[in-house]
């Protein structure tokens, strides 16, 4: 294992993070704050508990787990994307590094990123809110996961992606909807049985329910559920990533 060369792709990646500050975080903790205050403040005062929750804690978990999937594809798709595009990715395809420590380094830092910044989040939350986690534990853990895991995701469509259109494309046409209708704002136990069940198909419901568990105790499927579904999308991201550059799918010159 090449841990010099781990170290140097995830201190640069980091760094870039340091140098876009104001793109990478202070921009997504201000939009998430606005939520904050327009859904929790404003209208959640006007609305009962959810699930023996009130509203503006019970949306705090959603609005957590749409920022940490948005920014954890984000962070991946364009780290692996410049480097394509300016060349600079092909010297490392032939550099001794072999390419689990290049997905490692990739993936680890922009895991890192969106972790940092759902922690930034919950911070901020704890201002408009009063909030207790009562399994910290499995907050964390879901935490480090779903970044981890949609960090793969991201990655495999910064590789797919052959032109900046097509990188935004997945997060703003799909993810950004699921999210939305994956019970962020609401629980799915208040739609119609129809749109109950249909919602059982949208991935990001298993992330929200699982992720709002550990905060409140309570949620929409069941916990192991939501946590074989979130461990099964990653393997299906490690499986596309490996046949990527198996195949050298979009990555040959």
């Amino acid at each position: 294992m090449n841990l010099r060369a781990i170290a140097a792709i995830y201190r640069y990646e980091m760094d870039r993070t340091r140098r876009t500050i104001l793109q990478s975080v202070v921009a997504p903790v201000i939009s998430t704050a606005l939520y904050f205050v327009v859904f929790g403040a404003a209208i959640g005062g006007h609305m009962g508990a959810v699930n023996g929750v009130p509203y503006g804690a019970f949306i705090v978990p959603g609005l957590m787990m749409m920022s940490l999937l948005t920014q954890s594809i984000s962070n991946a798709s364009f780290g692996i994307y410049f480097p394509r595009f300016v060349g600079t990715f092909y010297e490392q395809l032939s550099a001794p590094i072999s390419v689990v420590e290049i997905v490692a380094a990739y993936v680890g830092a922009a895991a890192t990123k969106s972790v940092i910044l759902g922690l930034i989040i919950l911070a901020t939350a704890a201002l408009f809110t009063p909030l207790t986690v009562q399994h910290p534990f499995w907050m964390l853990g879901f935490l480090v996961l779903t970044a981890v895991t949609f960090s793969l995701f991201g990655f495999a469509i910064g590789i797919w992606a052959d032109n900046f259109e097509k990188l935004q494309l997945m997060p703003m046409l799909v993810v950004t909807p699921l999210a939305f209708l994956g019970g962020s704002f609401y629980s799915i136990d208040m739609l119609p049985p129809f749109w109950r069940s249909v919602s059982l198909f949208n991935p990001v419901v298993y992330l929200i329910s699982g992720f709002r568990w550990s905060f409140f105790g309570t949620s929409d499927v069941n916990i192991v559920v939501s946590l074989l579904m979130t461990l099964g999308f990653m393997a299906a991201c490690l499986a596309v990533i490996g046949w990527m550059f198996r195949t050298g799918y979009r990555l040959k010159a």
